[in-house]
This record gives structure tokens, sequence and C-alpha cells, in this order.
């Protein structure tokens, strides 16, 4: 396997932002998708590029997920690319409420901090962390958003 795309999804909308991502990346490579449960760190091994998408739960990776990449040995991505995305409540309802934005000012999202453990653990970062809009808190995902993540996965393999 070449690419590997781990994810965690509390109301589904992350598991088909990657889901179509592995599906838009399959016909040019060897790709697997799967949650951050099932991955184990052997899988870890001969990769070329890793993504890792998480929703954002209080302004960051869920649990799963930050502890599977925190658990990553220190150099366990050396010579790996690597790319991470979120799912998000989009910008018009943040702004909506003063103290969410405020507090998105300040903390953020989830794909970030990801970025950056991966790149603690020697992952080179392929793009800017990418999120991806979801309507309401359990989803659905915004029209044109698994068409977006397709495309933002192309280009991350074509640069």
């Amino acid at each position: 396997m070449s690419i590997l795309i781990i994810y965690d999804s509390v109301f589904g909308n992350t598991e088909k932002i990657a889901q179509a991502i592995g599906a838009a990346l399959s016909l040019q490579e060897d790709v697997e998708t799967l949650r951050v449960s099932a991955v184990k760190p052997e899988q870890l091994a001969g990769l070329k590029l890793l993504i890792a998408g998480s929703p954002t739960r209080q302004f960051r990776p869920t649990t799963a997920m930050t502890s599977f990449l925190k658990g990553i040995p220190g150099s366990g991505l050396n010579g790996v690319k690597v790319a991470t995305f979120d799912t998000r409540i989009t910008q018009s309802k943040i702004e909506a409420t003063p103290v969410l934005a405020f507090f998105v000012r300040i903390f953020g999202y989830a794909a970030k901090p990801m970025a950056k453990i991966l790149q603690k653990k020697g992952g080179e970062l392929v793009g800017l962390p990418e999120g991806f809009f979801v309507e309401g808190t359990e989803g659905p995902l915004k029209e044109g958003e698994l068409e977006r993540a397709a495309d933002w996965a192309r280009q991350i393999i074509a640069g």
C-alpha cells in the first residue's frame, strides 16, 4: 500500500470525506481508507502518503485520533508525505455566535494540530491542512464538499 487514509468520525461526515478522498486517489494509487481505531502501527511502514482526518471536536481532533498520532514513534514518518483534513461547521454559523467565533480564532480547528503532530513524527507536509464543511453539528455535509474533497486529494498527489 502506498497511501493510507486514517480518519475518525462521530456522525459519519468525516468518514464520507475520507471515503471520497480514497476513491479519488484509488484510480492512480494503492489506497486503503481506515477508521483510526482499526489502524495498526505496522501499517505505517512503507507508506508514500498518510492522510489523517478528524471532525473538529472542542476545537481539536478527537481523542482517538490524537492518541494514535501521538503514539507514532518519533521518527516513524521519516520520508512519508502527510496531509490532514477536518470537518467543521460553516464560517457563517460560527460568526452567528460571537463567543464561538472568539474561541475559533484562538484555538482553531482539528486539521492544523494533526499536521503539527505528523511533522514532529518526521512527516513531510504536502499542502495546507484543509477543512470541509458541515451544515450543523451532526451534518449533513455542505453541498459540493465530497467533490471538493476529491479535488483536494488529487491536488495533493499532483503536487
